[in-house]
C-alpha cells in the first residue's frame, strides 16, 4: 500500500477558497491526486533543491508525506497553463486548525515548541506549514495569489490567530547569527502569546548584541516569507530549533490576523459594493 494513501482526505468544503487570476487559481485541495500533487511539489523543493534528507519511502515514491497531512486543509496555486496534471500545481501550504489537531492528537510544532500559551488563546487558531513554491514560479502574481487564498481561508474561519515553524537554509546557528538576533532582538512575541523551543532542541537566538548589529542588512538576509509574516506585524518565540533532516534552522512565528482580516474584509467589502464575485 502506498503511504498515507488511505488516511488523506481533504478536511474542509472546496467552496472555501477559489480565487482566479489570469491563468493561476488557488484553492484547498479536492481529491487525493490534489494532496499528492502538493506533497510532489514539497518533495521537488524541499528534498531536491534544499538538500532535506527523505526517507527510503519517500525517496521511492518521490513525494513529502507525514501522517499529519491526512488530517488537514492543502492549499493549492494551480497554473493552469501547465495542464490539468500533478505539474499544475506550484505552490502549496498545509493549514491546520484546532479541530483537526484534536483529531490527530497535536500540532505539528509541538515537537520543536511549547506552544501552550498560543494552544490557550481564545478563538480559532491556525498552523501554517510545508509552505513552498516550484522555482519557477516564483514570482510577484504567484505569491500574492497564495496569499489571498491564505486570506479567504482566515476570513472564512475567523482564524485570530496563525502560528507555526518557518525555517532558516542551514544547520549553523553561528552563520545565522545576524537574523536570528534580528528577530530576537526586534520582534520577540509578547509574553503571553510566546512559544519557547523545548529545552533539549532549544538554540539561543540572541548571538550578537543589540547595539552591534545592522538591523537592515540582518532583515535583507531573511528568507521572503519570514519577511511576509514579519510585514503582518508577525512576532517569533524565544530559541530556535536545528531541524537536520530538512537542513534548516526553525524559528516559531506567530501572527495576529487583524491585519490579515481587515485587508480581506475590505476586499470582500468591495467586491459585493461592485457587485463582482468574491473568494
Amino acid at each position: 500500500m502506498e503511504p498515507q494513501r488511505q488516511a488523506l482526505a481533504p478536511a474542509a468544503p472546496i467552496a472555501v477558497v477559489d480565487v482566479r487570476s489570469a491563468r493561476l487559481q488557488v484553492r484547498l485541495a479536492e481529491t487525493l491526486g490534489d494532496i499528492e500533487a502538493a506533497q510532489t511539489l514539497r518533495y521537488r523543493v524541499f528534498y531536491e533543491e534544499m538538500g532535506a534528507i527523505p526517507s527510503a519511502e519517500m525517496a521511492r515514491h518521490r513525494r513529502d508525506f507525514d501522517d499529519f497531512d491526512g488530517f488537514c486543509d492543502h492549499l493549492l496555486v494551480i497554473d493552469h497553463a501547465r495542464g490539468s496534471g500533478p505539474e499544475a500545481v506550484v505552490g502549496t501550504y498545509r493549514l491546520i486548525r484546532r479541530p483537526a489537531a484534536a483529531r490527530h492528537g497535536g500540532f505539528y510544532s509541538a515537537a520543536e515548541y511549547d506552544i501552550g500559551a498560543i494552544a490557550a488563546s481564545p478563538g480559532e487558531i491556525l498552523e501554517l506549514g510545508r509552505s513552498c513554491v516550484d522555482p519557477a514560479a516564483r514570482n510577484r502574481p504567484t505569491m500574492q495569489l497564495l496569499w489571498r487564498g491564505l486570506a479567504a481561508y482566515v476570513f472564512h474561519y475567523d482564524i485570530a490567530l496563525m502560528f507555526g515553524c518557518a525555517s532558516l537554509p542551514g544547520t549553523d546557528p553561528d552563520a545565522l547569527a545576524a537574523p536570528l538576533s534580528y528577530l530576537h532582538h526586534h520582534h520577540l512575541a509578547p509574553a503571553a502569546l510566546r512559544p519557547r523551543a523545548l529545552p533539549e532542541r532549544y538554540v539561543e537566538m540572541r548571538r550578537l548584541d543589540a547595539a552591534g548589529l545592522d538591523a537592515a542588512r540582518a532583515l535583507a538576509e531573511l528568507p521572503p516569507l519570514i519577511k511576509g509574516y514579519l510585514r503582518l506585524g508577525g512576532f517569533v518565540g524565544d530559541g530556535a530549533v536545528i531541524d537536520r533532516q530538512f537542513n534548516t534552522i526553525d524559528v516559531c512565528v506567530v501572527v495576529k490576523t487583524d491585519l490579515v482580516t481587515d485587508k480581506y474584509y475590505r476586499h470582500y467589502e468591495r467586491q459585493a459594493r461592485d457587485g463582482g464575485a468574491s473568494a
